[in-house]
């Protein structure tokens, strides 16, 4: 089914968008981001984070804190997402997100097909990142925030390459897992690192 464009009520003044990065990794937090962009401020170039270069990303995070209203980065670590699972993980990280915003959104759109409570009316939309420039915004934010952690925990816990894959299971990760063992940063309910305990 083809996807309806998205209009949103004059009447929301402050709409937040939120995206997470880092569901599929074996290590490290999910990072989430709540932006809420300025109208009167235009971002050329937003899109789907996944689709940009990082020097791309890079330049566009820096213009997005900048411009945009509020902006505030959510997360969920390593033991809560074993403990209550990567779903209920992310939408924990998506409300502490929009719960940082130092302005309350009267409205959140949410990137995927489920969207957490919120103090305010929201919705999910499935591959919204690539279609509501908030969410894009957000979802370069959350991107860009994860990336640069996970390059300083490769300093933490070398050899597994987490400042390459950022976490996820390539075959170099899941070949330094059978080597090295399980570190402190990796996600003991994830098959492949469940398996090596």
């Amino acid at each position: 089914m083809e996807q309806q464009p998205f209009y949103f009520s004059h009447k929301v003044k402050r709409l937040a968008g939120v995206d997470e990065v880092g569901r599929g990794p074996l290590a490290g937090p999910v990072v989430t981001a709540a932006v809420i962009l300025d109208d009167n401020k235009p971002i050329e170039g937003l899109a789907d984070s996944k689709k940009l270069t990082e020097l791309q990303r890079e330049r566009l995070a820096k213009e997005i804190k900048h411009n945009s209203i509020a902006w505030a980065l959510g997360r969920a670590e390593v033991a809560e997402i074993d403990e209550i699972n990567i779903l209920q993980a992310t939408l924990l990280a998506m409300q502490r997100a929009v719960l940082a915003l130092t302005i309350e959104p009267d409205y959140v759109v949410v990137d995927g097909n489920r969207c957490p409570t919120f103090s305010c009316p929201g919705e999910a939309i499935v591959q919204g990142d690539g279609l509501v420039a908030v969410i894009s915004a957000a979802s370069i934010i959350a991107k860009v925030a994860r990336d640069q952690e996970m390059v300083l925990l490769s300093e933490k816990f070398p050899g597994y390459g987490l400042e390459r894959h950022k976490g996820y299971p390539t075959k170099v990760h899941l070949s330094a897992l059978n080597t090295l063992g399980v570190s402190a940063v990796h996600r003991r309910s994830f098959a492949p690192v469940k398996k090596l305990l």
